[in-house]
């Protein structure tokens, strides 16, 4: 029975301030307030910039011990370089940080732009720079380059974590990536599709390609806005439920934060899924 975790996708959101996070909360004190609730946030912040070392021993010292962050790429990597050319900027991107996480380190996420399409080449080569665990993460950050100083980065697993494994979720964005070459290519390298639900506008392949599956819900009828309704959250507790019962681990982020219908969903598909083999 594989581990079911639901969480948001970031946390820091001034208009969940007064809302979802009570009247006078410190703003650093969000954070621990939406790990009390759910069982995983993805970080969005590594996307638009490289983090610091301090930023993510901050984070995982203020959550429970059990929680579990999934850590977005940069798009350095995925939409500025599209995923050639990456050997230094894969360097920097694990020497920010990460492992700085130690225990609590989730997958890695590769959100790809909607402008690239399908290449069997480019992904093939790019999956192959990936380290598979923190000891590995941790020799690719040591060639990192000159664009970070000895004082923003971390070279070296936290004890104990060497063999720990690093997972890695693709989430695509254009049409022809709908083709069951995807999903094989997929399963070769052990790394997980992204099911997306994008209200229609990006492709949704609900399939598991690796020993664990991830899920972003954007939205179902608007993205990033529209909340979803008791129905359609008994159905992704039951896809959830039966991709846990085929063994595989389960990461589901709630995306739909501009109305702050986020946090209230994942809260709301936790208590369908408490006692069904993850939850909170």
């Amino acid at each position: 029975m594989g581990r079911i975790r639901v969480g948001i996708s970031g946390w820091r959101y001034p208009g969940w301030r007064g809302s979802f996070y009570p009247p006078g909360l410190v703003q650093r004190r969000e954070l621990a307030y939406a790990a009390e609730r759910l069982s995983s946030i993805e970080v969005n912040g590594s996307f638009y910039s490289l983090q610091r070392p301090t930023s993510y021993a901050a984070w995982r010292d203020e959550t429970p011990e059990d929680f579990v962050f999934a850590v977005k790429g940069g798009r350095f990597i995925t939409h500025l370089k599209k995923l050639a050319g990456v050997e230094s900027a894969l360097a920097n991107f694990f020497a920010s940080g990460v492992l700085a996480l130690g225990p609590k380190l989730g997958p890695v996420l590769w959100q790809l732009p909607p402008s690239l399409g399908y290449d069997e080449q480019r992904l093939a080569a790019f999956f192959a720079q990936l380290p598979r665990t923190q000891g590995e993460a941790a020799a690719l950050a040591a060639h990192h380059d000159d664009r970070l100083d000895d004082q923003r980065v971390l070279t070296s697993p936290l004890p104990g974590l060497a063999e720990a494994p690093v997972r890695h979720a693709l989430e695509v964005r254009h049409s022809s990536f709908a083709t069951p070459a995807l999903t094989d290519l997929l399963r070769h390298h052990d790394i997980a599709v992204v099911v997306a639900d994008t209200a229609g506008k990006w492709p949704l392949i609900e399939q598991v390609t690796a020993d664990f599956a991830y899920v972003r819900l954007h939205g179902a009828e608007e993205l990033y806005a529209s909340g979803y309704t008791p129905a359609a959250l008994d159905t992704w507790a039951g896809k959830l439920r039966a991709w846990a019962e085929s063994g595989a681990d389960v990461f589901v982020y709630f995306d739909n934060d501009v109305k702050v219908r986020a946090p209230y969903d994942a809260m709301a598909l936790l208590e369908r899924l408490h006692g069904a083999g993850g939850g909170s």
